[in-house]
């Protein structure tokens, strides 16, 4: 990453407010680590309810891409590539941090979230990363677990950080 002269200073109350970058939209990376295999009785009704979670962060305000194993099957799951079949990716692209922050905490997609010790186990450190890309950019796995191993490696810095400590984006930093 290319040095700046100045870092802008992180956002610490969330949800904080993030003006739309018209150069930037936000990635995020989630990975959760699964209690059993994703074809396992255990994980049947998580898998059923993704056709409506995945249809739902499609249709929110500000949800820009996400990464597809088969653009024929939008509710297949991807294979991760570099956390392993135990791992369930999850990876996209939106306007801001408010559009995801409102997707995952004022959606539906809550109530998933509230049960996700059912499916998931405690990743006990950061499993999901947030970092700003150019508007257009379609973030790969390995980009991703980069910035996930930054983040676990210096905490949040302006190139891999968190909801709770959010930093502006590149083009909105000198505002």
């Amino acid at each position: 990453m290319p040095n700046t002269p100045a870092t802008p200073a992180p956002t610490t109350d969330a949800p904080a407010p993030a003006a739309p970058a018209a150069g930037h939209h936000l990635a995020q990376l989630n990975v959760a680590r699964l209690v059993a295999p994703i074809d396992s009785p255990q994980l049947a009704e998580f898998v059923a309810a993704l056709p409506e979670i995945n249809g739902l962060a499609e249709a929110a305000p500000g949800f820009v891409w996400r990464l597809l194993e088969d653009p024929d099957d939008p509710y297949a799951t991807v294979p991760p590539a570099v956390f392993g079949p135990q791992y369930l990716v999850n990876l996209s692209v939106w306007r801001d941090a408010d559009s995801l922050w409102d997707f995952v905490y004022r959606s539906n997609h809550m109530e998933m979230l509230r049960r996700r010790r059912e499916w998931f186990t405690d990743p006990g450190r950061h499993s999901q990363v947030l970092w700003w890309v150019p508007a257009g950019t379609q973030p790969t796995e390995h980009d991703a677990a980069a910035r996930l191993d930054h983040l676990r490696t210096h905490g949040p810095t302006p190139e891999a950080f968190t909801f709770r400590t959010r930093f502006p984006a590149p083009d909105t930093a000198e505002r």
